[in-house]
C-alpha cells in the first residue's frame, strides 16, 4: 500500500514501483490510473490514510512528483505504450475531514492549507500529472467539485495546470445531499467550478444541455471541458490505436514476469518497519521450532490490500508461506489461527458486501486461542501475525477505535503468559494504538499490507536476509484521543516541558503528549551514529543557499541503511511555526563499520512560508538545524537569514 511505500524513504523505488504498475495496467488495456492519492494525512481514524504518503508536506510532495514520473515517465511521454496518464487525487483537503470519518467536511485557514496540505498536490502538477480528482468533502463550506477557486483559481491559474479534472464517483450527484440544489443546479456548478468529466453519475450528460438552454452555463466551457478530455486521448495516442497495442499475449508477457516479482519483494521489505527488537529477538537465528499464529498469518488476499481491484489472492504470498520458503528445511513451523479479525456478526456482513472474503473460524474464541497457545508451548518462538483485514482500511472504512480488533489483545496476552519470546507482525492499513503490545513484545515488526510478495518480504526481514530500514511516515499514538497527532506542529504559549507537576501547561491528565513511535522512527539490525552537522556559513542573505554536512558512521556488525535527515526551525516568526519540519533526507547503504559524509542543499524555497497575507516569504532572523536519524534523535547548529 502507498502508505507502506512511503515508509521505503526511498524515491527511485517508489518510482520504480509506480512504473511496473503503469506496465502492467497498460498491459492489461488501461491507460488512466487513478493514483497517486497525496492527501496529507494526520488521522489514523481515516481509512484512506493507507492510499497515501503520511503527514509531512515535503516527504509527500517528493513521493508525489515519483508517482507521477513513474507512471507517465520522466518526460510525461504518454505516447509510450508502457507509460500511462496518472490522476491527482482528491483535490483538495480530502485528508483533513472531520473525526477522520470519511467524506466529512473540511474546515481550516488558507495559511494552513498552503503551507501543510497542499504542497503534494502542487508538487504532482508540476511534475506535469494529466489529470486531476475532486474530492467529496467541502472545503470552508464549498464542495470540491462546485469549489470554483480550488478547482479553476488555484489549480489552473495559479499552478498552471493544463490538464483534465474528473470528479470523484458521483461526486456532482451528491452536491445535492450537500444541499446546493437539484440536478441541473448542480450540473451548473459543478461547470462552472472547473470540473471537465463527471464520474458515472451522469448529471452532465442529463442536464448540460438544459443548463445551456437557460444560459446558466456556456458554450464556450462546455467546449472547453469536452477539449481537454480529447486532448488526453489524443496525448495517449488513443485517435491512432484505441487500444495502444493490447494483446492477450503481451499482458501474457509483461504481466507477473520474474524481475516484476523481484521488484515486489525487495520495494516490500523496503517498507517494513522495525518497531521494537529487545535483546536482538530478530532476526530469528539458531531457531528452528516456530509456532505461526494469528488471523492474519495465512491469509495472502489480505497482504493486498485495500483497493487493490480484482487482486488474485493466489499469486500472493502468506507470512505462514514465506516463513516456510525463506526458513526451509531448517525450521518446523507449528500454525494456529489463534483467534479472528472481528467476531462482531454485524462487522463481518458489512466487510464482505463487497465482495469481501473475511476468514472466520466459527469455532469459540477460547477455543481458538487455547489451540494458539498449545502451538506456542511446544514452540522456542512465537511469530503472532495481527492487525486488520484488507476491508478494514481505505474507502469507508473509518474506524472510532485504534487497537487490534476482535479477540487478538487477548491472543496476544495468552500467547504472552507462556514465557516464550513473542514477535508481534502487524499487517494494518493505518498507525495503530499498542501501548500493551510495545511493553509486552520482544519484537514488533509493522509490515503493512506489503503485496504479493509480502510474505517472503517479511520472512527475509525475520530471518535476517534483509536488514530492515524502513521508517513511518505518520505518527502511531498512545491513545486515540491523541488524534491527530503529527511531528511538525506549532507550539503553543504554555508548552509542557515534562514536569510532573506541571498543572496550567498544554498536556493531559492522563496520558504523555508524547506518540509511542513517532514520524520517521524505524530500529535496524545495524546502529548508527551520527556527528554534529556544519554549515557551510554562518549567515546568508535574502536568495541565497546554503550547505548542511553530517558525517554518518555505521556502528554495528551488519551492512545498512540509513535514512539521513534534515529539519529546519524557523526560530522567531511573524506567525506561528512548526517546532520543526523536514527539508531533506537521503537513503544511504554503509558497511559495517563504514562513515561516510552526508551533504544537504538548502536553498531559498527552503525558509519560506506563506504568511498571514499569503506572501511567499523567507524572514530574517534565526534557523535552527537539525540533523539525525529521525526527528528526535537530533543534533543542532544554526544559521542567521540577514535582510
Amino acid at each position: 500500500i502507498p502508505l507502506g511505500l512511503a515508509a521505503t524513504w526511498d524515491l527511485p523505488a517508489i518510482e520504480r514501483g509506480a512504473h511496473i504498475a503503469g506496465q502492467e495496467a497498460a498491459a492489461d488495456g488501461i491507460n488512466w490510473v487513478y493514483s497517486p492519492m497525496v492527501d496529507i494525512a494526520r488521522d489514523p481514524r481515516w481509512g484512506r490514510v493507507a492510499e497515501g504518503a503520511g503527514e509531512d508536506p515535503y516527504l509527500g510532495a517528493q513521493i508525489a512528483r515519483a508517482m507521477v514520473h513513474g507512471y507517465q515517465g520522466p518526460t510525461n511521454d504518454l505516447t509510450r505504450p508502457d507509460n500511462v496518464m496518472a490522476c491527482l487525487k482528491h483535490f483538495a483537503l480530502y485528508g483533513a475531514a472531520e473525526a477522520g470519518r470519511d467524506y466529512n467536511t473540511t474546515d481550516m485557514s488558507r495559511q494552513r492549507m498552503y503551507n501543510e496540505y497542499l504542497p503534494p498536490y502542487q508538487a504532482a502538477v508540476a511534475a506535469g500529472v494529466g489529470s486531476v480528482m475532486s474530492s467529496f468533502n467541502d472545503v470552508n463550506g464549498i464542495p470540491a467539485t462546485a469549489n470554483k477557486w480550488l478547482m479553476t483559481d488555484l489549480l489552473r491559474k495559479q499552478w498552471g495546470f493544463l490538464g483534465f479534472v474528473a470528479t470523484d464517483y458521483t461526486a456532482i450527484n451528491e452536491l445535492e445531499a450537500h444541499g446546493l440544489g437539484d440536478d441541473k443546479k448542480v450540473s451548473e456548478l459543478a461547470l462552472n467550478a472547473g470540473i471537465d468529466m463527471d464520474m458515472v453519475g451522469e448529471i452532465f450528460l442529463n442536464n448540460l444541455a438544459k443548463n445551456l438552454k437557460e444560459g446558466t452555463v456556456k458554450q464556450a466551457d462546455v467546449n472547453q471541458a469536452c477539449r481537454r478530455v480529447l486532448e488526453a486521448k489524443y496525448r495517449l495516442g488513443l485517435f491512432q490505436d484505441p487500444y495502444r497495442g493490447v494483446s492477450e499475449a503481451r499482458a501474457r508477457q509483461v504481466l507477473m514476469q520474474p524481475a516484476f516479482v523481484q521488484a515486489a519483494r525487495d520495494i516490500a521489505r523496503r517498507s517494513l518497519v522495525l518497531l521494537k527488537n529487545d535483546n536482538q529477538t530478530l532476526p530469528l537465528k539458531n531457531t528452528v521450532n516456530i509456532a505461526v499464529v494469528g488471523p492474519l498469518a495465512d491469509r495472502p488476499l489480505d497482504m493486498i490490500g485495500s483497493w487493490s481491484g480484482a487482486g488474485d489472492g493466489k499469486q500472493a504470498i502468506s507470512i505462514l508461506q514465506g516463513i516456510k520458503n525463506v526458513g526451509g528445511s531448517t525450521i518446523r513451523v507449528a500454525y494456529a489461527h489463534g483467534a479472528n479479525v472481528t467476531d462482531d456478526d454485524q462487522l463481518i456482513q458489512r466487510l464482505n458486501e463487497h465482495g469481501g472474503q473475511l476468514d472466520i473460524d466459527p469455532r469459540p474464541a477460547d477455543v481458538q486461542i487455547a489451540e494458539a497457545v498449545q502451538a506456542a508451548q511446544n514452540a522456542e518462538i512465537v511469530v503472532a501475525v495481527v492487525g486488520e483485514s484488507q476491508g478494514m482500511t481505505g474507502e469507508a472504512a473509518s474506524r472510532a477505535d485504534l487497537g487490534l480488533p476482535g479477540r487478538q489483545l487477548d491472543l496476544l496476552k495468552a500467547l504472552k503468559a507462556t514465557g516464550k519470546p513473542l514477535v508481534v507482525v502487524l499487517c494494518n492499513g493505518r498507525p495503530l494504538t499498542l501501548p500493551w503490545e510495545n511493553d509486552n513484545a520482544s519484537a514488533i515488526l509493522e509490515t503493512w499490507f506489503s503485496g504479493s510478495q509480502a510474505g517472503n518480504a517479511v520472512a527475509d526481514v525475520l530471518f535476517g536476509v534483509y536488514n530492515p530500514s524502513g521508517k513511518i511516515t505518520m505518527t502511531f499514538p498512545r491513545a486515540v484521543g491523541q488524534v491527530p497527532i503529527y511531528y511538525n506542529h506549532k507550539s503553543t504559549g504554555r508548552p509542557y516541558a515534562g514536569g510532573l507537576l506541571d498543572k496550567y501547561k498544554s498536556r493531559y491528565l492522563d496520558l504523555p503528549n508524547d506518540p509511542l513511535y513517532f514520524f520517521d522512527f524505524g530500529l535496524s539490525y545495524s546502529t548508527f551514529t551520527y556527528s554534529k552537522p556544519t554549515v557551510s556559513k554562518a549567515s546568508i542573505g535574502a536568495g541565497q543557499g546554503l550547505d548542511v554536512a553530517v558525517t554518518v558512521q555505521n556502528t554495528g556488525q551488519r551492512d545498512g541503511e540509513e535514512v539521513v535527515q534534515l529539519y529546519l526551525r524557523d526560530v522567531v516568526g511573524s506567525s506561528t511555526r512548526p517546532v520543526q519540519e523536514l527539508k531533506g533526507f537521503q537513503k544511504v547503504l554503509l558497511k559495517a563499520g563504514e562513515s561516510r559524509p552526508v551533504t544537504f542543499h538548502l536553498n531559498p524555497d527552503d525558509l519560506r512560508f506563506y504568511n498571514d497575507d499569503l506572501q511567499w516569504v523567507a524572514e530574517p532572523g534565526e534557523f535552527e538545524v537539525m540533523t539525525g536519524g529521525n526527528s528526535r534523535d537530533v543534533q543542532k547548529t544554526s544559521f542567521i537569514l540577514t535582510k
